[in-house]
């Protein structure tokens, strides 16, 4: 038998894999570039974006079973040859100014390797940390929110003093490398693996409220109140993103600068919201870390349009975005509670089409909304009143959760 590998390292490749593909996120410092250089209108360049958003969600819920039978290296493996083939084939179709090629390749290629790149290391994370479920998911997820922070400045450098094709090609072939290297490391825990807090560390592990397939998960109600609020959560979320700058500028007065300012340090709650709640999920329990999510953001939407005050405006907007990063990071850790980690990446991937659907529903709503009212008050106030829904979605689930703690109680008293 070989040796045991460190999870800590297993968590560290598995931030690899979530930083490259992360970088996503700082599409919008090509978006200028793209339009001045080659004469692309906003709307033409921004669909690639959505493109790769769209198939993420898909290739998740398509490529999930995929990463449970052949294992997280060879999915890993797989997520890199996309992802990387998708920046590199980039630059080619900007060097052939195709718009066309660009949105097969950063919008499919790249997000087919999105969605199996994020969804690879997360459920062999859940199963090499029994005991600390959140904390290790949440740490890779934070790779994925901290992405573009790193990333921006260094598009934005290359951009100007290399090319956009060039800036492609090194990306691309930065990525390819980390993720390769990643996925080497990457494998699922022996069958007999003991974790440190069974041999004299700390720490208590979760007990699953059932073992179930994918298939026999999505027939649940609780796949569907799951998600409901991840649905919810990440519409509201990634909406305020989208009109974040000004709304800023409308409600509380920021200038142009200092709007773009706040969005930058968005970023950073946004990666750190991700390791605190799915770490603080660890001791509070799944399902009332979901709860407070979205009592704390019925407050805050119904609240932020009387919000004048500049530096309060900008904290309660910190908030939220800590509680979308949250979001995400937590729904993994709470998927192994309620079905196990049998199949765990598939229903994950399933899970995940609710981003996909998110991602093309909240800012359109949004845009719309503002457009129609002439003011983002009637937004927030739209996302306040989704959230009480999911408020209600995030107690009727208990009622799930303790029927199964009690069928698992008494099958227990009877067994024994």
């Amino acid at each position: 038998m070989g040796k045991t590998k460190n999870r800590w390292l297993i968590a560290l490749a598995a931030v690899g894999i979530h930083i490259s593909i992360g970088s996503v996120y700082a599409w919008s410092v090509f978006t200028n570039p793209l339009m001045e250089q080659y004469g692309w209108d906003l709307s033409a360049v921004s669909i690639t974006f959505s493109i790769a958003i769209l198939f993420l969600g898909l290739s998740a819920a398509f490529m999930g079973h995929f990463v449970e039978k052949h294992g997280p290296r060879r999915s890993g493996l797989v997520a890199a040859s996309f992802f990387g083939a998708g920046m590199i084939g980039s630059g080619i179709a900007v060097s052939i100014e195709s718009l066309a090629l660009l949105y097969v390749t950063y919008g499919v290629l790249g997000g087919i390797g999105l969605g199996v790149g994020y969804i690879t290391p997360v459920s062999t994370l859940v199963k090499w940390f029994p005991d600390r479920r959140g904390l290790a998911t949440g740490l890779a997820i934070m790779g994925f929110g901290f992405a573009a922070m790193i990333a921006s400045p260094i598009m934005a450098n290359l951009i100007e003093n290399v090319s956009i094709a060039g800036t492609f090609y090194i990306l691309g072939s930065v990525y390819f490398i980390v993720m390769i290297l990643s996925a080497l490391y990457l494998e699922r825990p022996p069958a007999d693996y003991m974790p440190e807090y069974q041999q004299g560390g700390s720490g208590q592990v979760t007990t699953d409220l059932s073992q179930l397939t994918a298939n026999e998960a999505v027939k649940t109600r609780r796949f569907w109140f799951l998600w409901i609020m991840l649905f919810i959560n990440v519409t509201c979320g990634i909406a305020i993103l989208a009109v974040a700058s000004p709304m800023a500028q409308e409600i509380a007065g920021l200038s142009a600068a200092a709007a773009a300012t706040m969005v930058g340090i968005m970023g950073f709650f946004n990666g750190a919201g991700r390791i605190a709640w799915a770490t603080i999920s660890d001791y509070m329990g799944r399902p009332n870390v979901y709860t407070a999510f979205f009592a704390i953001q019925i407050v805050t939407f119904f609240a932020l349009p009387s919000i004048t005050a500049a530096i309060l405006f900008q904290a309660v907007l910190f908030l939220i975005i800590t509680c979308y990063g949250g979001g995400f990071a937590s729904i993994p850790a709470y998927i192994g509670d309620l079905f196990g980690t049998k199949q765990l990446g598939a229903i994950h991937g399933y899970i995940l089409t609710a981003w996909a659907a998110a991602g093309l529903v909240g800012p359109n709503l949004a845009a719309w909304v503002r457009e129609t009212t002439s003011s983002y008050a009637a937004t927030l106030y739209i996302f306040g009143g989704m959230f009480v829904i999911a408020l209600i979605v995030s107690l009727v689930i208990r009622i799930d959760i303790n029927k199964l703690k009690k069928e698992n109680a008494v099958k227990a008293k009877a067994a024994s």
